[in-house]
This record gives C-alpha cells, structure tokens and sequence, in this order.
C-alpha cells in the first residue's frame, strides 16, 4: 500500500493526509467508504459463531433504565428474537474465523501491525446498543448493514453510572450526529465518547479496533521475556566484599549487595537487542483463545501466505511471528520482512530463501502458521 495514494475507503484522503490529519486527534466521517458493501457472514452464521467456546462474545440488553451483559458462548435460545428490541451481540475477533472479515481488516493496513487488533462485529435490534460510553483505543466504525445513529463527543466528565454492568458515561455530552448507512465509516479517536443506537432492524457494525498497551503491562510481559531469554556469560564474577567488617546488626542487607544488584539489573535492561527481541515476541504473541491446525511442508512451486492467526512483524534484527523470535540476514531477511508485509510471498520469493530459511518456513507451514498458494 503506498502511503501517499489517495484510498477511496478513506474519502479519496491518502494514508499519509488521514494520519497526519485525524489520527488521535479528531474524529472522521467518510460518507461511502466501501459503497456496495455487505456483511461479512449472514445473520444466522455470526449467530453460530456465537454459539462456539473458542470465540469471544457478549451479549447486551437494556429495559428502560436497567442494563444487562452476558458473556458467550451462547445457545440460540439465548439470543433475544429479532423483532424484540434494545439488545446487542458483539462477536470480537471475526478476522480469526471469517475470511472475508480478514480481508476487510487487511485494509487497514496502513496504520502498523503492532497497533492492528481486530474486527468486532455488533448485531442490533431496534434501538439496540452498548450506551454512552468511551474507548481507550482508535476505532474505525463501519456500517455494512442496517442503519445506526451516532452521537460523539470530548469527554468532559469520565464518571461512568454507578452499579451498571457496562461502563456508561453519567454526564455526556455530544457535539456531533450523523446516521450511518451501509458503507459509510467514522474514525474515532482514543477517550472520545460515542453512543451509536440501531434505527431499524439488522444493524450490523464492524468495529476496527487498535491496541493500545499499558506501560505497566508492556513492561510486565517484555520483563518476563526478558528474565526467560537472559543467559549467564561463561566467565561471570561472583559477589564480593573483602572489605565487609563485622556486624551487630545481621539482618541488615548490606549497601555493597544492593549496589551490586541495582548495577545487575540495569545491565540486563540496558540490552538493548534482549528488550526489542522480547517485544517485538510479545507483540506478536496470539491471543489465549487462538490455536493452530497442523500443516504440511509447501510443496515445491507454490508460494506462502500467512494464515489469518498469525501475526508477523519486524525490527532491524530479527524477524517475529507467533511470539517466536529468528535472527536474520541479507536475501533472507529481505524475503522475511515481505512476507511480514504483505502477508504473503510468491512462489519466486520462496525459491530464493536459502535452504535454511526454507527449512524454517516448512516448519511454520507444519505448525499451521503459514499455508501453501499457488
């Protein structure tokens, strides 16, 4: 995708203009995005998928003041009928599952794969929705079937109502209305605070959503990697204190040890390859409910595409995928960083890799991480 070329699915604005214009800082209506646009999977498929244990879902429910939320899977029975109003299914996650959702998140690949997530589809009734409420993350808001009206607005107040079981913004107020129709998408920044309410049947919304880490939990799981990959030199001093006097106080730690120890840990986090190679694994780490099915090596004049799981991605160093790190160099590297990239390589690319690289390819196509393309 070329930065600079004006994308119609973001109103004729190129890649370049739209982040440097509205990325986190306001939000964007683009009228027809994708005209002609259908849902992904049909009513009774998203349903299904609602039905299995290794998809995330919720279900949403308001009568009058009082609010409800229920966690998947669900049985059909569970699910309110459809002319009863005010509830909502949201299905996180589509992307995994549904092909065609796949492709539709793949669009949004000029913001980096490290902030990339998901696709979460939102089924409503009349006047079905999640209330006033505000996210911590980017979110494109395609509309692909029905028609939702959206109220958005700074958050001046972030009190939520209290004892509800979805976050509700006690004081908000919007500044901004539109309804959407098939096709059109408005881009939301992180803490802007939107409501978007079904008019008529069969809303569907699909919700592009970026993450959007904690330092403390970035920190948290790039330590640990840390601590796992961290290799003692072959020569490594021990503590000593030749000098240590003798003491009336022995439960005291000694200045000296801790000094040592401060001095250990800096060292270690001073590393700078050990802490891009544990990062560049945890931003690649599948999430808990995602599992691969097993392959076979790519046969001889195919090319690769990665499978829709898999998340791939790149420093100036290694390459990652699926939480796992590999050093790379030269042609190899530069094969690597396209798959990555495009999500793909043709049988060309593969021809080229030496047979190491090879070798290591096969064994992601056995782990179900990649698949064969003609």
């Amino acid at each position: 995708m070329d930065p600079q070329a004006p994308l119609p699915l973001l109103g004729g604005l190129s890649p370049a203009q739209f982040m440097r214009q509205y990325w986190q800082k306001k939000p964007c209506l683009i009228r027809q995005a994708l005209p002609g646009i259908t849902p992904p999977l049909e009513r009774a498929a998203l349903f299904a998928l609602a039905e299995r244990d290794d998809v995330e879902s919720r279900l949403v429910r308001q009568d009058g003041e009082a609010w409800s939320l229920a966690h998947g899977p669900f049985a059909r029975r569970q699910i309110p009928g459809l002319a009863k109003p005010r509830w909502t299914l949201l299905v996180q996650g589509l992307d995994l599952h549904v092909p065609a959702a796949h492709a539709l998140l793949s669009q949004f690949r000029f913001v980096p794969e490290a902030r990339l997530d998901d696709l979460m589809i939102s089924y409503a009734s009349e006047g079905g929705g999640v209330g006033p409420h505000q996210d911590s993350y980017d979110v494109f808001l395609l509309q692909v079937s029905g028609r939702r009206r959206w109220r958005v607005g700074p958050v001046k107040d972030a009190t939520l109502v209290p004892d509800m079981p979805v976050k509700l913004l006690a004081h908000f107020e919007p500044e901004q209305e539109w309804v959407l129709e098939p096709g059109d998408m408005l881009y939301l920044p992180p803490r802007w605070g939107h409501d978007g309410i079904a008019e008529g049947p069969d809303c569907m919304t699909c919700s592009i959503g970026f993450r959007t880490p904690t330092p403390t939990d970035l920190a948290r799981d790039v330590l640990q990697r840390m601590i796992d990959n961290l290799e003692a030199p072959a020569k490594e001093p021990h503590y000593r204190d030749p000098a240590q006097t003798a003491t009336a106080t022995p439960g005291l730690i000694p200045a000296k040890l801790q000094e040592f120890a401060q001095k250990a840990v800096i060292k270690a986090l001073n590393d700078s390859a050990s802490l891009s190679c544990a990062l560049g694994e945890s931003l690649t780490e599948p999430k808990a409910n995602v599992w691969f099915e097993g392959g076979e090596p790519v046969p001889r004049g195919l090319g690769v595409r990665l499978d829709a799981r898999s998340r791939m991605m790149y420093d100036d160093h290694f390459v990652y995928i699926n939480g796992e790190s590999f050093r790379a160099g030269g042609r190899d590297f530069e094969l690597m960083r396209l798959l990555a990239d495009r999500r793909g390589l043709d049988a060309a690319g593969l021809k080229a890799l030496s047979r190491p690289a090879r070798e290591l390819l096969d064994e992601w196509a056995c782990d179900g991480w990649v698949h064969g393309e003609a």
